[in-house]
């Protein structure tokens, strides 16, 4: 492929950006959530070996990568085939290879990629706490406790970045979103 033919295509694929923001901050915010609710639980539920509880988060972690890859690679491939099927009747042509063609093939990779490592990559930050208590690293706090701190603040990061998206005030943006995860908190204690 010859140079102009990539920067066409890669314009096709940059218009793909919005979608790649929603699917990180969607997965993102699952992510965090779901390793947020497993720190509560585990901390709630007594003596918890480090090693179970990390083989317990990974499983998760990769359970919403999977989970990101597959759902965000079906769906977009079938809106971009259904959005090509209907320019090609409109032109009366074949653009399967045309560079909007490609891009309508590169897109949902791209697209998925973005949300299935999202919340993967935000559940091994969230983890970090047990990996390094577990290595022997003296902690200040119990290592579940400072897992739940480091989700709440990547938790107000999201929110901050849709603040900045949406041209609001990043603080509102980021304290609305750690009401989220103050609920979410709440809610699993109130199990117990």
């Amino acid at each position: 492929m010859r140079w102009p033919a990539l920067n066409r295509l890669l314009v096709h694929a940059r218009q793909a950006n919005s979608i790649a923001r929603r699917y990180f901050v969607t997965n993102g915010f699952d992510g965090a959530l779901t390793m947020l609710g497993l720190m509560v639980g585990f901390q709630t539920g007594g003596d918890v070996p480090l090693s179970v509880a990390l083989q317990a988060c990974l499983g998760a972690a990769v359970a919403l990568l999977m989970s990101g890859l597959s759902s965000a690679y079906l769906s977009e491939s079938a809106e971009r085939k259904r959005e090509m099927h209907k320019l090609e009747q409109a032109l009366l042509s074949d653009l399967s290879e045309s560079d909007y063609g490609r891009a309508s093939r590169l897109v949902p990779l791209l697209v998925a990629l973005v949300n299935g490592l999202s919340p993967l990559v935000i559940s091994l930050i969230i983890m970090l706490p047990l990996w390094l208590s577990l290595w022997g690293m003296e902690l200040p706090m119990s290592p579940f406790l400072l897992a739940m701190a480091v989700a709440l603040g990547l938790i107000f990061l999201l929110g901050v970045l849709l603040g900045r998206l949406s041209r609001e005030l990043w603080l509102w943006a980021g304290l609305r979103a750690l009401v989220v995860g103050g609920l979410t908190v709440g809610i699993i204690y109130s199990f117990n």
